[in-house]
């Protein structure tokens, strides 16, 4: 926020070639140039075009970042510092236009996709079994935060593939070996 508050004004300044930007945050000193998605690209999509005008205006035009950490307590960093915090501006968050809004949007889809394909699907089978939450409700399947049953299973190997024969109904039982031979008895010939 410092950073977009001082140098925004600078650039619109005539006969201004060199710009000089002192920070404590080289890390948002280099978002500012770099394309990738961040969660505040709002904030820095516009000063990037506003430093690409710069850049591009005049061949002797250069802005430079000298690292000044906080704990070197330099006087004019500190006044800075308190300027900006004091300062009513808010940052802007990803709005609908934003490219993590549209991802987010697109997966949120995707998982909804997801979701109803497997509740309404007849390949899961009869024998599938539903598994209710507290208030009885059907838990739907997530990929996020470990899934919605890996959780409450643990990470053991030996309970997770029994648990999933469990809940596919693949087991070692009379009932499913008679979806593979109905003539034949289900019953344990021991």
């Amino acid at each position: 926020m410092a950073i977009r508050t001082g140098l925004i004004p600078a650039i619109e300044i005539d006969n201004i070639h060199d710009i000089m930007i002192i920070t404590d945050s080289i890390t948002a000193a280099r978002k500012i140039l770099e394309s990738k998605v961040d969660p505040l690209q709002n904030m820095f999509i516009p000063l990037a075009a506003a430093v690409k005008t710069f850049l591009s205006k005049d061949g002797r035009n250069k802005i430079r970042f000298w690292y000044c950490p906080s704990r070197a307590e330099w006087p004019r960093h500190k006044l800075v510092d308190d300027q900006v915090k004091a300062s009513s501006c808010a940052p802007t968050f990803p709005s609908k236009e934003s490219h993590l809004f549209r991802k987010k949007k697109e997966c949120d889809n995707t998982l909804y996709e997801w979701q109803t394909h497997f509740a309404n699907s007849l390949k899961k089978g009869h024998y599938f079994l539903n598994f209710e939450d507290e208030k009885e409700i059907v838990i739907k399947p997530t990929y996020a935060k470990g899934g919605s049953w890996l959780p409450i299973i643990g990470f053991t190997n030996s309970l997770c593939a029994r648990f999933t024969c469990m809940t596919t109904g693949h087991a070692p039982i009379g009932e499913y070996r008679q979806r593979f031979f109905p003539q034949l008895p289900t019953s344990c010939p021991c």
